[in-house]
């Protein structure tokens, strides 16, 4: 089924849309058919059309209904059609959606041991990041520790680094974010991370950061190169600075119900079409992010590369704030520092 549609949204769209999400009230009831036996498939995201997360889940729907056609119609919401994450997120949990894109701040919020990727400069490098997201050892209880709510974690998907961007002036060192309101995810770990660089914290779904940033409720966010291109950030924040202080994952998670009532050879599939999700959408990263850094130059974005030691000094000591509080996380650090270790040893080599 060609989805094409998906990068114009037309109205009947957006009724049916509504009407969907009107009469799905109760755990599981998105049992919706087209062609007498074929299950609707139901897939939710923030993201634009164009962004690699739809590229991803456009490659996941043609894998799954090329093997599972006569009984799976995957369908791609994007743009926040079905609602914010954390509307959506519910929505898996309940089975209404069956499959949605969360962001890690999120999923903290179901269950505490996702702050382990919160962690400001948790990792090296994007290859040590990499090694450690494609660790099944140390992924897989993270990824299911949600179950009890409903739903778990299926992969990951890549979303750069994040750094600051502001309206009125760059972030060169920690001192600049003092007196600022910078929106961040909507984390504690993330709150805590603002203090200790001495800017105000101003937790906010990612669909209001352009309204506020506009009105100056703010004075800048956090995130990667695509928010000043995809969501047009760069239209009003001219100074993005790459302190680089998160690779934090998006997760794409699964109603467990769902998940559960497939066969084994139809779960084998629909493993492989979530691998196939994660690489195309990872593939696609790197040349979005360029495109976006040509794009926002245009719009008269200035890009500056300011010395990250002073903003690692500031917040390390959340490390320790956090592996205390929460010591379910100790282990999960140490093995991540394991692979780092692995991941920087082995780079010298090459």
């Amino acid at each position: 089924m060609n989805k094409a549609r998906l990068g114009i949204v037309s109205l009947s769209t957006i009724v049916s849309a509504s009407l969907f999400l009107g009469g799905c009230s109760s755990a599981n009831e998105n049992t919706d058919t087209v062609d007498g036996d074929v299950r609707i498939v139901r897939v939710a995201h923030n993201q634009s059309a164009t962004h690699p997360t739809n590229i991803g889940l456009l490659a996941f729907e043609e894998y799954i209904e090329e093997n599972l056609g006569d009984k799976y119609d995957v369908q791609i919401y994007p743009n926040e059609l079905l609602g914010s994450q954390v509307n959506t997120v519910e929505l898996t949990q309940t089975g209404a959606v069956d499959f949605s894109v969360a962001s890690n701040a999120i999923l903290e919020s179901f269950d505490n041991i996702y702050s382990i990727f919160n962690l400001p400069y948790l990792f090296e490098s994007p290859e040590q990041y990499h090694a450690v997201m494609d660790n099944s050892d140390i992924i897989e209880p993270i990824f299911t520790s949600t179950a009890k709510s409903g739903f778990e974690a299926v992969t990951w998907l890549d979303a750069g680094t994040r750094s600051f961007y502001t309206v009125d002036k760059p972030i060169e060192t920690p001192d600049d974010l003092k007196g600022l309101k910078i929106r961040v995810q909507q984390s504690a770990t993330n709150v805590r991370m603002m203090q200790l660089l001495g800017g105000s914290a101003a937790p906010m779904g990612f669909g209001e950061v352009y309204t506020a940033l506009q009105s100056n409720v703010i004075d800048g966010a956090e995130n990667n190169e695509l928010a000043l291109t995809n969501n047009l950030h760069g239209e009003v924040a001219k100074y993005y600075s790459y302190n680089m202080h998160q690779m934090v994952p998006d997760i794409v998670i699964g109603n467990l119900k769902f998940l559960d009532g497939l066969s084994e050879e139809e779960r084998e599939i629909f493993n492989e079409g979530f691998a196939v999700l994660s690489k195309v959408e990872r593939e696609s990263w790197n040349a979005a992010v360029e495109d976006a850094k040509a794009k926002a130059t245009e719009m008269g974005v200035q890009f500056t590369y300011p010395d990250i030691e002073p903003f690692k000094e500031k917040v390390l000591p959340l490390h320790e704030e956090v592996l205390t509080s929460n010591p379910k996380l100790r282990p999960i650090y140490e093995a991540i520092q394991e692979v780092e270790y692995e991941s920087a040893d082995s780079s010298k080599g090459e």
